[in-house]
């Protein structure tokens, strides 16, 4: 049986992978400015059992388990996983960090209300359409506590490499190096707020381009 990707997201994984196995420190060890900003958020709001999406190496999952929080991290790669036990477990977080090996297209593999916050950097901006990701929001929705929150960041269609590269579906682009990217504009992010309290969107850069993405902040709604 071949063992070729069926669709644009089973390359996506093996290329990640691949990746994330060459480079085990790929995005640096310091948390990223978006955990940063999200861990004040979470704080204020008394949250203490976080869902991280795509944790890849698990910069930011570290980093909010130094900070108290349980968290558990999900990511689909293998290697990246690996990474994050490695880490935790060097750092004394084994009790704090779970790394949990889980493809997001696919139902979350938790109880209703189980935690008290979720946040992602840039894993709404892979390649998911955006009917994946209101399944995903609608699955985020149900794993959250009442009023709890759920934070995500996504490159924006302000981005300088909005439009450049290969076309792989709505506002997606296939770029440099292989990545197909998600842009957002905010219709794509107010679809997205079905269910929540909309809080924030708001714009902020990183890297060296720079990217443009926008830090989104919702809170569930009550049924």
């Amino acid at each position: 049986m071949s063992d070729e990707p069926r669709t644009p997201q089973d390359a996506q994984r093996k290329h990640w992978e691949a990746l994330f196995a060459a480079k085990p420190a790929m995005f640096g060890e310091a948390p990223s400015a978006a955990a940063r900003a999200a861990l004040e958020v979470f704080k204020r709001e008394k949250c203490a059992k976080l869902l991280e999406l795509g944790a890849g190496q698990g910069r930011d999952a570290l980093f909010f388990g130094q900070n108290g929080f349980q968290v558990t991290a999900l990511d689909y790669s293998k290697a990246g996983l690996e990474t994050i036990s490695r880490k935790a477990q060097d750092l004394g977080l084994s009790h704090q960090v779970l790394p949990i090996c889980h493809d997001i297209r696919t139902r979350l593999p938790f109880e209703d209300q189980s935690f008290d916050g979720c946040y992602s950097h840039m894993l709404f901006c892979m390649a998911l359409e955006t009917d994946d990701l209101e399944r995903l929001c609608g699955e985020v929705r149900r794993v959250l506590r009442p009023s709890g929150l759920h934070i995500y960041t996504v490159r924006t269609t302000a981005d300088p490499q909005y439009g450049t590269g290969v076309p792989r579906g709505t506002d997606m682009y296939e770029i440099s190096g292989g990545f197909i990217v998600h842009f957002f504009n905010e219709a794509t992010v107010a679809r997205l707020s079905r269910g929540y309290e909309l809080l924030a969107c708001d714009s902020f850069e990183e890297g060296s381009l720079p990217r443009k993405l926008f830090r989104v902040t919702m809170r569930k709604e009550a049924p």
